[in-house]
C-alpha cells in the first residue's frame, strides 16, 4: 500500500470515527434533555400530600 492511500485511508478513519462521537453527543444530550422533562413531569404530576397521611382504623 502505498503512503497516499494509507494517508486516504486514516484521513477516512478519523473522520468517521469524529462523526461517531459527535452522533454519540447528539444522541446523549437528546436523552439527558428527555430525562429532565420527564422528572419535571412527574414532578408535576404527583399530589404533594400523597403518603404523609395514614388513615387506618382498628
Amino acid at each position: 500500500m502505498d503512503i497516499a492511500a494509507l494517508s486516504i485511508a486514516m484521513s477516512q478513519a478519523s473522520l468517521a470515527q469524529s462523526v461517531s462521537v459527535r452522533v454519540f453527543d447528539l444522541a446523549k444530550g437528546q436523552a439527558e434533555t428527555q430525562g429532565q422533562n420527564m422528572v419535571e413531569l412527574i414532578g408535576k404530576s404527583i399530589d404533594p400530600s400523597l403518603g404523609k397521611v395514614l388513615d387506618i382504623s382498628v
